[in-house]
């Protein structure tokens, strides 16, 4: 059981979990969900699962630990003198701080030895011989569970919010386990919080018709997202980037378009996937991407894709971080300095980098991801440097910036720069990633596109024509989503003639333009390996 799309979970687990589901009475409902979600867990990582039984285990140790040392900082309050509270609640909050901190090193410590651990001591050797010292790291090499860095954010996010008082500790070990292991949010997302779906997974509601189409529509959405254009497009793409060298700068050039597609084609696909498996269940997982490539900024973009990737950092690194006794203090002289425009943003950029240093690392433990996060970090300070010259620009000039063309132009400018991230994001190392895109720049020519060698590098012309179809599908639903039409709730209103028709066609349209059997390749959610 490989992934999401795999003949075992569509037409194995996912089935027998909800016709399980559907025959039993509540309180066995949210077991049926639990045993699923630790048998999913089981198949694709074997004993690898003693890592996720390891963070559930601790982490409702660490919660409940947080709930006494409060409670019993609350009973020392009410019998404390006014003069000893203030000692009294600057210990409790050191004694919590200490939780967490420990909390932190387990976790996050654990994420980085399993993840980055062989990074970090390669190029620790790297260094010791650039340095001429004898000097050898041991490199280890460990197995990584499915969706380690997925539900270690959801083990801590939880446990910070616990010491922030936005909800409670947990003292019911199984529910906490079900929000951490829920098995359609396991391999890819999305990162939930505890008050989103904790509840509601214990609760276990009864099968709905409704949700049942829904999810059902939503999770064939996602395969024909994934098998009709993300897996076409692989060949081409595999052969482009791992062998860069034997093409020009504009074959390698829509080599990088063609994968930007690819990775939100399939990264949005298994998030349908995930989404629609969770909604047979009643369970309303947060939505994950809000049509990104309609962004006109790239931290519009950023706001669109991975959404609770990105509210996570925000609410638990850029937040405290700029919030910090250091920061304000920083802040503060900065804005003296530079004026009450750019000092906060030259001071709230230290936040920034620190969380576009952590998305690219959280992506994968290579030099092209962390350069990946600090060319979002660059383009996104850049940014809000001149939006005050800019805004002056245009009002000068009398430029309207709601006029469909100038927002057009900054669609393409931001897609543009997207394509360029993912290169990078997509090479075999930053070094190809820099060569790759000098290439671009230095052996540019149309010809190789004209003529038609585009079409012999593992995508022909039909299948050109097949994508370039789907995706002008994709940008009409994308508008129509984009002015507020709910297209799954309005199929399901329909008549069940005409559900029964759509269904049929699109699952035929599945079966004949899918990407599959011989001169295919099977190909791995990509996010997956995150």
């Amino acid at each position: 059981m490989a992934s999401y799309f795999s003949p075992q979970y569509l037409a194995v687990l996912l089935p027998a979990t909800v016709g399980l589901y559907a025959i039993t009475p509540q309180r066995a409902r949210r077991v049926i969900l639990l045993l699923a979600s630790y048998a999913f867990f089981w198949a694709v990582s074997g004993s690898l699962i003693v890592y996720l039984l390891f963070s559930t285990l601790s982490i409702h140790h660490l919660g409940l630990w947080l709930e006494l040392t409060a409670r019993n900082g609350k009973e020392r309050l009410a019998l404390a003198e006014s003069d000893q509270r203030k000692a009294i609640r600057a210990g409790i909050q050191r004694q919590q701080r200490g939780i967490i901190l420990l909390a932190v090193v387990i976790h996050i410590g654990l994420l980085l030895t399993l993840k980055y651990s062989h990074f970090f001591l390669s190029n620790g050797n790297a260094l010791l011989r650039f340095l001429h010292m004898p000097a050898i790291l041991p490199v280890p090499s460990f197995l990584l569970p499915i969706g380690i860095s997925f539900y270690t954010l959801q083990a801590v996010s939880y446990l910070i919010d616990v010491y922030r008082g936005k909800i409670q500790a947990d003292h019911n070990l199984f529910r906490l386990a079900l929000f951490l292991g829920f098995f359609p949010q396991m391999m890819e997302g999305p990162i939930c919080r505890y008050e989103q779906t904790a509840q509601r997974l214990w609760e276990a509601p009864p099968m709905c018709w409704n949700n049942f189409l829904l999810g059902g529509q939503r999770i064939l959405w996602g395969i024909i997202k994934k098998m009709v254009v993300a897996d076409r497009l692989n060949i081409f793409i595999l052969n482009v980037f791992s062998d860069y060298d034997q093409y020009n700068g504009s074959i390698i050039a829509v080599a990088a378009i063609c994968y930007t597609i690819q990775l939100y084609m399939d990264f949005s696909g298994t998030i349908d996937v995930a989404l629609g498996s969770a909604q047979l269940f009643g369970v309303a997982l947060p939505e994950n991407f809000q049509r990104p490539f309609f962004s006109r900024t790239i931290s519009e973009f950023w706001q669109r894709w991975h959404i609770t990737l990105g509210t996570w950092f925000k609410d638990y690194i850029f937040y405290p971080v700029s919030m910090s006794k250091p920061m304000k203090k920083l802040t503060s002289k900065a804005r003296k300095r530079f004026g009450p425009r750019y000092g906060p943003i030259l001071t709230s950029s230290v936040a920034l980098l620190c969380v576009w240093l952590s998305n690219g690392l959280w992506h994968g433990s290579a030099w092209n991801y962390i350069f990946f996060g600090l060319y979002h970090f660059a383009l996104i300070f850049a940014g809000n440097l001149v939006q005050p010259l800019v805004l002056t620009v245009t009002e000068r000039l009398h430029i309207d910036r709601n006029h469909i063309a100038y927002r057009l132009m900054q669609t393409l400018r931001t897609c543009v720069l997207v394509c360029i991230g993912e290169l990078f994001f997509r090479a075999e190392g930053l070094k190809n990633g820099l060569k790759m895109a000098w290439r671009i720049v230095t052996d540019w020519s149309f010809s190789p596109i004209l003529k038609g060698n585009l079409f012999a590098y593992g995508i022909d012309g039909p299948d050109t024509v097949l994508v370039a179809l789907f995706l002008v599908f994709l940008l009409v639903v994308g508008i129509m989503q984009e002015r507020g039409v709910k297209l799954g709730e309005t199929l399901v209103s329909k008549s069940w003639p005409v559900r029964i028709a759509v269904y049929y066609a699109a699952i035929c349209f599945l079966v004949i333009f899918g990407a599959y059997g011989i001169g295919y390749i099977p190909v791995d959610p990509i996010y997956a390996g995150f």
